[in-house]
C-alpha cells in the first residue's frame, strides 16, 4: 500500500474516532501521522519500515509506526476494520452537512436511530429532529437546507477560486469606517491547494454595522448564523464564509489562532505551557491563576502585548514564522534556531517557461502571450506548445514546430517587446519513455519540457521507469507536472516520486512546480527535502491563455509552503542568468 493510501486511512481513523467521541489528542495523533507520512518519499518509507526506524519520524510514534507498517506490508489493518464495523457507515456522510458535528451525529443516532442521510431526511420530514432536545425547529430547518445543498456546498474549492471570492470581501471589510484591522485567515492565508471555507477576522469595537454589511453583501444566498460578533453565510459559489470580530488588542492572537494549522497551534500552545504561559485566540497569559484563558486575557495587565504576529512569536522565543509554513512540519524548531529560509516572493519571478499558444491548445497567439508577459514586467517567456502525439491538443508536427521556432526568432529580432521569448516544447513522454521528436529537432530548441499525457494507468514501476528514461535523454531540461494530478478532478498516476527526483538531480533536470491552480504539481510536501538534495525548480503556469500567466501566484504559494528560496528556482534569475544556464546545460 502506498504512503498516500495509508495517509488517507489514518485520516479516516481520525474521523471515525471523532464520531465515537474519543480523546482529542488521540484523534490528532492520527491526523499528525498522516501529514508526516505524506511528507516522506515513497522509497524512504520503504527503507524506514525495513530498518524498523519509522518511529524516528517526527509525528509518528511507536504505536502508529506499527499500524503504518501493517498497512504497508499487508494492505490491511485489523484495528481499522474493527473501528469501521463499530460505526454505521452512513454516519460519516452526515458530517458533510453544515452544522453537523460529531456530537450532533451521535445524538441523532442514539435518540432517533439515524444512520445515514436518507434516515435523517425522513426524521426531519416527520418533525422528529425539531422535537429533540438540543435541536429545535430552526436546527431542523437548517439540516434540511444543508441536505438539499450538500452536493453544491460539500465540496472543497481551489485556492485560486476561493481567493478570487475572498479578496473583494476583505477589501469591503477594510473599507468600512468601523474596521480597525481585517485579514483573511485559515487555509486560504496559509496557501493550501484547496479550501473548505473562508475565514475573516476583524478588529473593531462598533460591531453592529460590520455584521450587517457582511450578511447583506452581494452574493450571499443564505445567512447560516448571526450573532453579536460572529456571522456565517453561504455564497453563490458554494463557499461558506465566516466572520469573527474581536477587540483590537486581541486581534494578533486571534489571527494566529484562526490561521492555523491545528498541528502548528498545538505545538505553539505546548511551547507556551513549557514557559508557564497559556496561548489562545484571546491572548498570551500566565497559565496559573484563577479564571479562564479568556477572562485572564481580558485583564490587560496579565496579557502579553502584541501589535504584530512577530511580537507574539518573539514572546515565545521564536523568529516570525510565515503563514505558509505553519503546518507543524518543523517550522517551530527552525524558528527557534533562526534557520527559517528566506522564502521566494512573487516579485522574485522574472518569467516562466511552460506556456501554450494557439499553435496547440492555447487561446492566445504568440504575440498576445508575449505582450501579456511584457505587461507583467517579465524579462522572458518560454513557449512550450504540445508535441505531435498530443493530437487531442493539436500538437505540433515537426514542420509546424520548425515554423514556430522561426517565428519566435523573428519576433525577438523585431524588438517589439522588451520580453525575450525562448523556444521550447512540451514533448510527450511516450509509453516506453522515448520522446516524441528525434534528437536533431530537439537540439534546435532552447529547452525541452517533457510530460506524461497518456497511458496514465501504468503500474508504478513501469511509470517510474518511463519517466526516468525521458529524464535521461540529454535534451530534456524540465519535467512537467510530475504526477499528472488534477485537484478535485483526477488523482495522481502511480509513480515513485523519490526515484524520479533522484534521477532529475543526477541528470541536472529541473522538475517544474506547475502553477496551474488545478495541478500545483509537484506537491509542496516534497519540495523541501528535494531542494536540500539539490533539485532545481521552475515555477511554470502552464498558461493556455494570457490570464493564465497570473497563475504563477498560486505556484508561489506552493513554493513557499515547500520552504523554497529564490536560489532553488531557475526563473528567479535574470535573462542573462537563464541563457547561461541553458547554454551550460546543453
Amino acid at each position: 500500500m502506498t504512503k498516500n493510501e495509508i495517509a488517507e486511512l489514518l485520516n479516516e481513523i481520525g474521523v471515525l474516532l471523532e464520531l465515537k467521541g474519543e480523546n482529542p489528542f488521540k484523534i490528532r495523533a492520527y491526523q499528525s501521522g498522516a501529514r508526516a507520512l505524506e511528507a516522506i518519499e515513497e522509497s524512504e518509507l520503504a527503507r524506514l519500515i525495513a530498518a524498523e526506524e519509522l518511529d524516528s519520524v517526527k509525528g509518528i510514534g511507536d504505536a502508529l509506526a506499527q499500524k503504518i507498517t501493517e498497512l504497508h506490508t499487508t494492505g490491511k489493518l485489523q484495528f481499522l476494520e474493527k473501528l469501521r464495523a463499530s460505526i454505521e457507515p452512513g454516519l460519516v456522510e452526515l458530517l458533510d452537512i453544515p452544522g453537523m458535528g460529531p456530537k450532533k451525529v451521535r445524538a441523532l443516532h442514539d435518540k432517533l436511530g439515524v444512520t445515514d442521510i436518507a434516515s435523517l431526511s425522513k426524521a426531519c420530514a416527520e418533525n422528529k429532529v425539531a422535537e429533540l432536545d438540543g435541536f429545535g425547529a430552526k436546527s431542523q430547518e437548517k439540516i434540511m437546507t444543508g441536505i438539499a445543498h450538500r452536493e453544491a456546498y460539500g465540496k472543497r474549492h481551489l485556492w485560486w477560486e476561493a481567493n478570487e471570492v475572498a479578496q473583494p470581501i476583505l477589501e469591503g471589510l477594510k473599507a468600512l469606517p468601523q474596521v480597525e484591522r481585517a485579514e483573511a485567515a485559515g487555509s486560504l492565508r496559509r496557501g493550501m491547494e484547496t479550501i473548505g471555507d473562508l475565514d475573516f477576522l476583524v478588529a473593531a469595537s462598533d460591531v453592529g454595522p460590520i455584521v450587517d454589511w457582511f450578511v447583506q453583501q452581494d452574493g450571499v444566498q443564505e445567512v447560516t448564523a448571526r450573532g453579536e460578533t460572529k456571522a456565517s453565510v453561504r455564497l453563490a459559489s458554494g463557499l461558506q464564509a465566516d466572520l469573527r470580530i474581536v477587540p483590537a488588542d486581541q486581534f494578533v492572537f486571534a489571527l494566529h489562532h484562526f490561521t492555523g494549522s491545528k498541528d502548528h497551534n498545538v505545538a505553539m500552545r505546548q511551547r507556551a505551557l513549557a514557559r508557564g504561559l497559556s496561548l489562545s485566540e484571546w491572548g498570551l497569559v500566565p497559565a496559573e491563576g484563577e479564571g479562564t484563558a479568556k477572562e485572564k486575557a481580558e485583564n490587560k495587565a496579565l496579557r502579553t502585548p502584541a501589535d504584530t504576529e512577530a511580537d507574539l512569536f518573539k514572546a515565545l522565543g521564536l523568529h516570525f514564522i510565515p503563514p505558509a509554513l505553519r503546518e507543524g512540519l518543523g517550522e517551530i524548531e527552525a524558528a527557534e534556531k533562526n534557520e527559517l529560509p528566506a522564502l521566494v516572493e512573487l516579485s522574485d519571478l522574472r518569467g516562466a517557461f511552460h506556456n501554450h499558444t494557439t499553435e496547440s491548445d492555447g487561446r492566445n497567439t504568440l504575440a498576445e502571450m508575449t505582450a501579456a508577459a511584457a505587461d507583467l514586467g517579465w524579462d522572458y517567456l518560454g513557449i512550450a506548445d504540445h508535441s505531435k502525439s498530443s493530437f487531442q491538443a493539436n500538437g505540433l508536427s515537426e514542420e509546424r514546430l520548425l515554423k514556430q521556432i522561426d517565428a519566435i526568432h523573428a519576433l525577438n529580432q523585431e524588438n517589439k517587446f522588451k520580453t525575450h521569448v525562448f523556444t521550447g516544447v512540451e514533448c510527450d513522454i511516450l509509453t516506453d519513455g522515448r520522446l516524441d521528436y528525434d534528437d536533431a529537432l530537439l537540439a534546435k530548441l532552447d529547452y525541452v519540457v517533457v510530460s506524461v499525457h497518456n497511458a496514465m494507468t501504468q503500474e508504478e514501476a513501469v511509470m517510474t521507469k518511463r519517466i526516468i528514461r525521458a529524464i535521461e535523454n540529454p535534451h530534456t531540461m524540465m519535467l512537467g507536472h510530475l504526477t499528472g494530478r488534477l485537484l478535485l478532478r483526477r488523482e495522481s498516476y502511480k509513480v515513485d516520486a523519490g526515484k524520479v527526483i533522484d534521477a532529475a538531480i543526477a541528470n541536472k533536470v529541473i522538475i517544474e512546480l506547475n502553477a496551474s491552480p488545478w495541478r500545483l504539481d509537484m506537491d509542496w510536501r516534497l519540495w523541501a527535502k528535494a531542494a536540500d538534495k539539490g533539485l532545481m525548480c521552475a515555477i511554470n503556469p502552464d498558461a493556455h491563455e494570457t490570464e493564465g500567466l497570473r497563475h504563477v501566484a498560486a505556484g508561489i504559494n506552493s513554493a513557499r509552503k515547500g520552504w523554497l528560496t529564490k536560489e532553488s528556482i531557475l526563473n528567479t534569475r535574470n535573462l542573462a542568468g537563464v541563457k547561461r544556464w541553458f547554454a551550460e546545460r546543453k
